[in-house]
């Protein structure tokens, strides 16, 4: 089989107060980070940062939890890519100790570096990391996190040449060894359940499981995703951004729709502003049913979408960020 040439690595200027959206300058982190971003990592949308998970939705919450709980001790994320989540962490959620996993060994130990280089304090973080599936590569530490971070890969992409060589923020190889429930595969949904199932033997005492899910399926859906991981769900908070990257990933999401996954459900950016606007994000999980009936209207199934974008139309989708407990 060809192997397709991996693109470069490159380097990326991130401001600090800007990506995070801080009032004051950071505590822990440089004023600006010098992040390297690895091959088959996926790049940061710097200029576009409503598009960006990590600043427009992950951040957000992280900070919303420090508001509750104060400060946290350990924080996990899966699949890392840049490592920007776990410095976001840090920043925000005040945490010590970060773990980090990722599929490939490249991605993994550049994103350490990027933590360990961007600290005010060198040494004052202690990074844990390893690459391979999910949570598994940090099993050997034997720690146990008070928060775990995934934003992980939903469409299955088969060929895995092309996983293993380009930047794929959206794909992953199938079939998966473990069983994974019917209702789960159809709704793209089977690594953040397999990262649920894994977790339970991760969280410290009081922990929890913050997932970065796209609201292309029902808030019902991901309900039962975790029920079925046995955990128990709460949305945390529920908003939406731009869709990233959206001729590949809105037409994955149409391909599969044409397979019978699905349907996957994205709208028009200007309906999603309209119907967002006022919502208080500390909120907004406690409102997610009501929001979610409010946009059944403006539905556009992933071809409806994919037609709309490619006549100049800008596509977003719901965020949800997804909080499971255990039982």
């Amino acid at each position: 089989m060809t192997q397709l040439p991996l693109v470069k690595s490159e380097r990326v200027q991130v401001a600090t107060s800007r990506y995070l959206d801080l009032i004051a300058p950071p505590a822990r982190l440089r004023e600006s980070l010098a992040i390297e971003v690895s091959p088959r990592a996926f790049l940061p949308y710097l200029d576009d940062l409503q598009a960006d998970w990590v600043a427009s939705v992950a951040t957000p919450a992280f900070k919303l939890i420090r508001q509750q709980q104060g400060t946290l001790t350990s924080f996990a994320s899966i699949g890392t890519g840049t490592g920007l989540d776990a410095l976001a962490a840090i920043e925000t959620l005040g945490v010590s100790r970060v773990g980090i996993t990722d599929v490939h060994d490249d991605v993994v130990s550049t994103a350490a570096r990027n933590i360990s280089h961007n600290l005010l304090a060198p040494g004052s973080v202690e990074i844990e990391s390893g690459f391979g599936d999910l949570l598994s590569p940090l099993a050997h530490y034997k720690p146990r996190y008070d928060l775990i971070y995934e934003n992980l890969p939903n469409v299955p992409i088969n060929d895995a040449a092309q996983i293993a060589n380009e930047r794929i923020s959206s794909g992953h190889v199938p079939p998966r060894p473990e069983a994974v429930p019917e209702s789960v595969q159809r709704q793209l949904l089977t690594l953040h359940y397999l990262a649920l199932k894994q977790a339970r033997d991760f969280l410290a005492p009081g922990g929890s499981v913050l997932s970065m899910l796209g609201g292309r399926v029902p808030l019902a859906a991901f309900f039962e995703m975790v029920q079925l991981a046995g955990l128990r769900p709460e949305i945390f908070t529920y908003t939406w951004k731009v869709q990233a990257e959206p001729e590949s990933m809105i037409r994955g999401h149409a391909d599969r729709q044409r397979e019978g996954f699905g349907p996957f459900h994205f709208y028009r950016v200007s309906d999603l502003a309209r119907i967002f606007a006022g919502i208080d994000l500390a909120t907004s999980g406690k409102h997610a049913l009501e929001l979610e009936r409010s946009l059944v209207s403006h539905q556009l199934d992933a071809n409806q979408a994919l037609a709309a974008f490619r006549n100049g139309e800008q596509i977003g989708h719901t965020a949800v960020v997804l909080r499971s407990h255990l039982t």
